[in-house]
């Protein structure tokens, strides 16, 4: 018996959790995502895609060693700490108003995010 082949994508239920919480927390913070949308869908898409494999939507913009470690410290789990304390995302997700590379968005179509999805599969 084989081993079903691992998704290189995350599942739809995860990639909407994760959709829908960036865009209300852009609203909350009052950032907005990256003037490029394929930035924003590349980072979504990785969070959706830790949050099946890992329980929790990790960084996915940084190196990690240990990801389940990294989980479980929580730091680098979205909204990382210096995302909370500082409004600094290293992702480009999440960017000031003042941020040369912010847009003016705070939402993005889910047929946005397959488009790009599509050229990672």
């Amino acid at each position: 018996m084989s081993t079903p082949p691992i998704s290189k994508l995350s599942s739809e239920k995860s990639l909407k959790s994760m959709k829908n919480f960036a865009e209300k927390y852009a609203k909350n913070t009052k950032t907005y995502f990256c003037v490029d949308p394929s930035v924003t869908a590349v980072v979504i898409e990785g969070l959706a895609k830790h949050k099946d494999d890992l329980g929790a939507p990790l960084c996915p913009c940084r190196h990690y060693e240990d990801k389940e470690a990294e989980v479980k410290a929580a730091y680098w789990n979205c909204p990382c700490i210096p995302m909370q304390e500082r409004k600094e995302c290293h992702c480009m997700l999440f960017l000031t108003s003042d941020n040369d590379f912010a847009g003016d968005k705070q939402d993005i179509p889910i047929e946005e995010i397959h488009t790009v999805r599509a050229t990672m599969a």
